[in-house]
């Protein structure tokens, strides 16, 4: 016997470990994201019906699996002749006639098959046909294993407009027929892309997040690099896959000491290095390491993971190689030109040679109006100017900086910094 309440928390967390790989199983049998949720989401209420009385299963997510293909199988049952489909059903489940769970059915499958399910779900849920917020939602939802409440919670919008968004992407891959199929190799770096970028995405807006309260939002970061790492040990000859999950393990190590006690940002030559996680750290290299190993041109997420490398060894900013950064975001900007990139780059530049010669640039940046709007851009050109003592313009570029920013934390510590140029 168990508690309803032991019960629950114990679907929620096989359902954050193995929903993906459930609803990736039951995909590959009904071959629609929507039908594949929903019955996975019947296999959990069946769980809460059976397991108070009956007693949780030595292998809960064996279970939950084999009861949520039983379902799919009979609904395709359902929905086509018997007769005519008996031969396709027979592959999928050596006892699919039979009413109960057969959980040694889990345990027999072969890895590369769940895996490769998993896969499917990934560049499914991922599709280049889905909105950019399509793409990041439903991958939250299915293989991050968040309810719509936390997805809306993480980026502070209503839950109904997280749930329409998941819905038209659902509605959208079945009208588009995208097949549950792992790319061809010639659509692979294609459609390889979009995963990452999806990854990055959710990554980056929990790092530094673009409006709200908070700063951080560890959550987002979690997840990112979660689904990384499976998506690393799936696909381990691809070197970007490396090199973005190296990029997530070495700006993880730092999301500690980017928020003070008091809940306040942190800049990076401010941290206290000593908060580091250095087990991210070393994974974080070990992941540049296999990138490498592949023996392929640098692509944009191992180059940036290349420049986080940079910081995570040195000990303070002083011993930072500001030169190879500055080097690194060179190549990066060759292989993805982009006023971010080189934004980034006129930093480092200040760094390693002084802000006379990079404020110059950052003027160039800003005649071109490539960054109109961006916060960022003003609150670099407002550190180029404190730094050569122009307090007065830099006042004025850190308001503008403050104005621009949706983020609560931010603005404050920018207004923070107008301040202290009056004084």
């Amino acid at each position: 016997m168990n508690d309803r309440d032991e019960v629950a928390r114990t679907l929620d967390a096989i359902w954050r470990m193995e929903g993906a790989r459930i609803i990736a199983a039951v995909t590959r049998i009904v071959r629609d994201i929507g039908k594949a949720e929903e019955i996975a989401g019947d296999a959990l209420v069946a769980a809460m019906e059976q397991w108070p009385n009956e007693g949780t299963p030595d292998n809960p997510a064996a279970w939950l699996t084999s009861t949520a293909k039983h379902r799919a199988i009979d609904l395709v049952r359902r929905e086509v002749n018997y007769e005519s489909k008996q031969a396709e059903l027979s592959h999928l489940t050596p006892s699919a006639t039979s009413d109960q769970p057969a959980l040694d059915e889990i345990d027999a499958e072969v890895s590369g098959e769940v895996s490769d399910d998993l896969l499917r779900l990934i560049f499914v849920a991922c599709h280049p046909v889905l909105t950019e917020e399509g793409r990041v939602a439903l991958t939250l939802r299915l293989l991050g294993g968040l309810t719509t409440g936390e997805i809306a919670q993480a980026y502070l919008v209503a839950e109904t407009t997280i749930a329409q968004r998941i819905v038209r992407a659902k509605r959208k891959l079945a009208y588009a027929q995208v097949p549950f199929e792992i790319p061809a190799p010639s659509e692979l770096v294609e459609r390889l892309d979009s995963v990452l970028e999806v990854l990055y995405l959710i990554f980056n807006e929990g790092y530094s997040a673009s409006t709200g309260v908070d700063w951080v939002r560890p959550t987002l970061c979690a997840e990112a690099l979660r689904l990384g790492r499976i998506l690393a040990e799936l696909q381990p000859g691809q070197s970007e896959v490396h090199g973005l999950v190296a990029l997530m393990e070495l700006q993880s190590s730092r999301l500690r000491a980017r928020v003070s006690a008091a809940g306040k940002p942190v800049r990076l030559l401010e941290q206290n290095r000593a908060t580091w996680d250095q087990l991210l750290i070393r994974r974080g290299l070990t992941a540049i390491e296999r990138a490498e190993a592949l023996d392929a041109a640098p692509g944009p997420y191992l180059l940036q993971a290349r420049i986080a490398a940079c910081h995570a060894v040195a000990i303070d900013p002083d011993t930072t190689n500001w030169v190879r950064i500055v080097a690194l975001y060179e190549v990066l900007l060759y292989v993805q030109p982009s006023p971010i990139v080189e934004l980034n780059r006129i930093v480092a530049v200040a760094m390693a040679f002084g802000a006379q010669g990079a404020l110059p640039m950052c003027e160039e940046l800003v005649r071109s109006d490539e960054l109109t709007g961006y916060y960022l851009l003003h609150a670099v050109r407002g550190d180029l100017l404190e730094k050569l003592d122009r307090k007065s313009e830099a006042h004025d570029e850190f308001v503008r900086a403050a104005e621009l920013t949706a983020n609560a934390q931010e603005k404050e510590m920018l207004q923070a910094r107008a301040k202290e140029q009056r004084n």
